[in-house]
């Protein structure tokens, strides 16, 4: 679930912002020794925004979405050039209310299925209507405070 519409941030605005991208993979396996290669700068608004006209970036409330690694307080972008497909995640307006689920087609009637087993799969009646506001593209997840290891 969206927290409101006014947590809606529109991309085309912002300024570029490039940071320094380390020139090769690092490994989440074995540690491999270090190297200090550079690629140099890295625009993030053009890898999160494909189509920054189109792109909003929206903050996440509930938990419904956990298992497609989607949490509350996370940051997701929404491209809305982009059309939803089956598997899609989307941002969606059910009856007026915002959602976050995955699209799923069902005999060709579409369903929003959350991503916690504690929330059934939404139907959605073709008289109710659907609107898909976007597709889903990233995610922001912070790893917050508790993930920080003092160095010295």
């Amino acid at each position: 679930m969206i927290a409101s519409v006014y947590d809606f941030i529109a991309a085309p605005g912002f300024s570029k912002t490039e940071l320094p991208l380390f020139g090769c993979a690092v490994p989440a396996g074995f540690p491999s020794p270090a190297d200090d290669h550079f690629d140099g700068p890295f625009d993030l608004t053009r890898h999160l925004f494909r189509n920054p006209a189109s792109t909003f970036l929206a903050r996440v409330s509930g938990d419904s979405m956990t298992g497609a690694g989607i949490h509350p307080g996370d940051l997701v972008a929404v491209d809305r050039a982009l059309r939803a497909r089956h598997g899609s995640i989307v941002v969606a307006v059910v009856e007026g209310e915002h959602t976050l689920k995955r699209l799923q087609l069902r005999a060709g009637q579409p369903w929003l299925v959350a991503e916690n087993a504690r929330y059934p799969p939404l139907p959605i009646d073709p008289e109710a209507g659907l609107t898909v506001w976007g597709v889903v593209t990233h995610v922001i997840h912070s790893l917050g405070d508790s993930q920080m290891i003092e160095t010295r």
